[in-house]
């Protein structure tokens, strides 16, 4: 018998009145993991530059295309520096997309995203590596960003790992180690920022695309 059923029980036969007490379904603290997309709206969240379409579907986070519409981008309120972030993403094939980790915004508060940037493209492709939005370009060395690997399953859900410590990014896709970018120089007008995830602008009569997230959640690394 179940020690709760015993105890309700026992106090039945002794004719005391039962209050019944609301178990705890509430989940613990997982090592310090913080949800940063609770699956039912944006709250936390705000859209930076762009008109691309944020929407909540299925438990995702859907990102649509706008015709004529600069790169956009849905934005964390809080600013994070040293973290493992984590998350799953699934992207049209056709789509140039990212995730902003680190990330400002020139002249604020709606100037121009900038920052690192873990790109997320259909494979064979440069997923996982570090891009410098609106800071310059690749910020990946150029062996790696002229290189393709098949890490990214096109089509489907790919889980995401980032670990920015210090001036140290390292990702993988899937499991698979994809970059370890150790950069004092490129990373120190960066030390915490935003994370935002991009919709990337696209040409005249083309689209609409979409890209999903899912799962969003960080750690944040201490000294």
């Amino acid at each position: 018998m179940f020690p709760r059923l015993a105890i309700l029980i026992s106090l039945f036969v002794s004719g005391n009145v039962l209050a019944e007490v609301p178990e705890n379904t509430s989940a613990p603290e997982d090592d310090g993991w913080t949800t940063l997309f609770n699956g039912k709206d944006l709250d936390g969240w705000t859209q930076k530059n762009g008109t691309a379409t944020y929407e909540v579907v299925d438990g995702t986070v859907k990102g649509t295309t706008s015709e004529g519409s600069p790169n956009s981008f849905l934005c964390t309120k809080r600013e994070y520096g040293d973290f493992e972030l984590q998350f799953e993403v699934k992207v049209h094939n056709k789509l140039n997309s990212g995730v902003q980790i680190r990330s400002q915004t020139k002249d604020k508060p709606n100037g121009r995203v900038n920052g690192p940037q873990v790109e997320i493209e259909a494979g064979p492709g440069q997923a996982g590596l570090i891009y410098g939005e609106a800071s310059g370009g690749w910020m990946s060395a150029p062996e790696k960003h002229k290189a393709k690997h098949e890490h990214f399953k096109n089509g489907q859900w790919n889980s995401y790992k980032v670990i920015a410590k210090g001036p140290r990014i390292q990702t993988w896709i899937n499991g698979e180690p994809v970059e370890d970018l150790v950069d004092e120089e490129k990373f120190k007008s960066h030390p915490k920022g935003f994370i935002g995830l991009q919709v990337h602008g696209i040409g005249k009569k083309q689209g609409p695309f979409s890209v999903q997230w899912r799962n969003i959640k960080i750690r944040e690394i201490g000294d």
